[in-house]
């Protein structure tokens, strides 16, 4: 158990640090209501609409929805590279089902011509 108490140490300072930010910003903040600040821009134009108005394309979400999925398989292969000779063929079984998932889901994305930006 004892090993665990600086990882306990740390998972306190990094739930204390932005708590202790958030409220030292509120006790020095300066408050001075104006109706102008209240205002969407400060620039002093009007909204001609409301941002709620716009509507956003299905395939902009899409684009990012994979650029998460590609992102988390890299993370993935991290770990896997530093215990590569450890892990040995079981290890290196599983990656390669993961990576096959990952590129028929890439191909599969790919006909469906999701990453056609232009």
């Amino acid at each position: 158990m004892a090993n665990y108490f600086p990882i306990l140490i740390l998972g306190l300072l990094a739930a204390a640090l932005p708590l202790a930010t958030i409220f030292l910003a509120r006790a020095i903040q300066t408050r001075r209501p104006n109706p102008a600040k209240l205002e969407p821009y400060e620039s002093g134009i009007a909204a001609t609409t409301f941002a709620f108005d716009t509507r956003f394309s299905v395939r902009y979400f899409l684009i990012a929805v994979l650029f998460v999925v590609f992102d988390v398989e890299t993370i993935f292969l991290f770990p896997w590279a530093v215990l590569f000779h450890r892990l040995g063929l079981f290890g290196l079984i599983e990656m390669v089902i993961f990576l096959v998932i990952l590129v028929v889901g890439y191909f599969y994305v790919w006909k469906r011509q999701a990453l056609d930006w232009a």
